[in-house]
């Protein structure tokens, strides 16, 4: 029987080990990468990509809070376009162990609210740049390689309703994005050991 109470107690402490990442107090440092794309045609090679860096923080067990940048390039022959935004975001891991597909893995909601734009640019010189107010959410999928770092796909629903400044834009644009992303997962007391290392 003490053997029992042992196995049970090691199994326990594995799994709460596992999703020790997503406790209070907890950091996440990483980005995503999404809108992926290469295109080689016969007019010219278009090329798109989205880059996301994201910093957010545990304020509860399995609640994070935090925000984004994100940084796109959309690129065809003859006009180029810059994505732009930022805002808060707000992740929650789902704990229940009837949640989870292997036991390094962990399911997830993400959501982002912020301000987010365009600027295009085509070779005949004519510019068209406009803004708007974005919101996002969608079921994400986190596999967390050891302790400290995971990997994860993300897919999101996003609108966007733009106040630009130009006619031509479209008042309200709605896509549903497939992202994949590298997140670090450090202890608060580990990034002010890290600090007070840097300034040594």
């Amino acid at each position: 029987m003490k053997k029992i109470y042992l196995v049970a107690a090691a199994l326990l402490s594995m799994t709460a080990a596992t999703f020790a990442q997503t406790q209070k107090g907890y950091y996440i440092i990483g980005g995503q990468l999404s809108n992926m794309n290469l295109d080689l045609q016969k007019n010219g090679t278009a090329f798109s990509l989205n880059v996301t860096p994201r910093v957010a923080w545990f304020i509860q067990d399995n609640f994070a809070v935090g925000g984004e940048v994100l940084i796109g390039l959309n690129t065809l022959k003859g006009s180029t376009q810059f994505n732009y935004g930022i805002g808060p975001i707000a992740r929650y891991y789902v704990a229940e162990k009837g949640m989870q597909l292997m036991k390094k893995t962990n399911f997830f909601v993400d959501a982002n609210i912020g301000v987010y734009g365009q600027n295009s640019k085509s070779d005949g010189n004519s510019s068209v740049s406009t803004n708007g107010l974005g919101v996002g959410i969608g079921p994400g999928l986190a596999y967390f390689i050891n302790q400290n770092i995971s990997i994860e796909g993300l897919l999101k629903f996003r609108h966007t309703s733009n106040f630009g400044n130009s006619i031509n834009v479209n008042k309200n644009s709605s896509a549903i994005n497939l992202a994949i992303g590298f997140q670090i997962h450090l202890p608060g007391s580990k990034l002010k050991q890290m600090r007070n290392e840097v300034k040594q």
